[in-house]
C-alpha cells in the first residue's frame, strides 16, 4: 500500500470523515505524501538542502492509477520547490486514493452529509490494514521496529500537520506530545526523505497561515 494511502487510513474518523484538526492541512499532507511515494518508485527525486526541489527522472507509467495521475500532473511542474507543490490543490490526490482503498475494500462510500451536501463519507469497511499499519508504526516508535522510508515520511507528515499525538495516542505506550515529538525527530534525523517532506509541509502550512492572517491584520490596521 502506498505511503498517501496510508495516510488517509489514519486522517480518517470512523465516520469517514477526515480528522477535525487536520481537515485544513489534509492537502499539503497528502501531496507530500504522494510526492514520495512517486520518489520510492525511482520517478521523481526530491533535492536536499535548504529548498527542497522535484525533479522528474522517469515518466514511465507504474500501474498504479495515484501514482501515474499525479505524475502526469507534476511533468510539467518539474522543477519547482517542493514547497510550493504540496500547497497545490490541482495534485490533491484525494478522489483517486478514496477510489484505490474503496476497488481493495478498506473503505465503502456512504452518505453525504445533511441535505446531501458535501462529499460522500467514506467509512472503514475492512479495519485489518489500519490495524497492521498502527502495530507497524508502534514498533518503530517503541524502537522494535527498524524504520523504513515510507515509515520515516508518514511519521514526518503528521508530526508536521500537529497530528502525530493525537492520532497514534494509542501506539505512542504513554509517550506525551512533546516526548513523540522528539522520538519522530530522533528517528528522521539525517533522512533527507523525512527532512525534506517535514520542511516543505511545515512552510506550506505556516505560509497557508501567514495568508489566512493578513487580511484580519489589513484590515484592523485600517481600522
Amino acid at each position: 500500500m502506498l505511503i498517501v494511502e496510508e495516510l488517509h487510513m489514519l486522517l480518517l474518523r470512523p465516520d469517514g470523515r477526515v480528522e477535525s484538526a487536520v481537515s485544513v492541512n489534509r492537502l499539503y499532507g497528502e501531496i507530500a505524501a504522494v510526492i514520495v511515494d512517486l520518489a520510492l518508485h525511482g520517478r521523481v527525486v526530491v533535492s536536499e538542502g535548504k529548498n527542497p526541489t522535484v525533479e522528474i527522472v522517469s515518466t514511465e507509467p507504474t500501474g498504479n492509477p495515484i501514482l501515474d495521475a499525479t505524475l502526469t500532473r507534476l511533468v510539467p511542474l518539474s522543477g519547482k520547490r517542493l514547497q510550493s507543490l504540496v500547497a497545490r490543490p490541482k495534485l490533491d490526490p484525494l478522489e483517486v486514493v478514496v477510489e484505490s482503498l474503496v476497488v481493495q475494500g478498506v473503505l465503502v462510500r456512504g452518505e453525504r452529509g445533511f441535505f446531501g451536501w458535501g462529499s460522500a463519507r467514506t467509512p472503514e469497511s475492512d479495519p485489518a490494514p489500519e490495524a497492521v499499519l498502527r502495530s507497524r508504526l508502534a514498533a518503530v516508535i517503541a524502537g522494535a521496529g527498524v524504520p523504513t522510508q515510507a515509515d520515516l515520511a508518514l511519521l514526518s507528515i503528521l508530526q508536521n500537520l500537529n497530528a502525530a499525538h493525537g492520532i497514534l495516542r494509542d501506539q505512542c505506550e504513554g509517550m506525551s506530545a512533546r516526548d513523540l515529538k522528539r522520538r519522530i525527530e530522533d528517528l528522521t534525523a539525517g533522512s533527507a526523505t523525512g527532512d525534506a517532506v517535514a520542511k516543505a509541509v511545515n512552510d506550506a502550512i505556516t505560509a497557508a497561515m501567514v495568508a489566512i492572517m493578513t487580511p484580519t491584520i489589513v484590515a484592523a490596521t485600517i481600522t
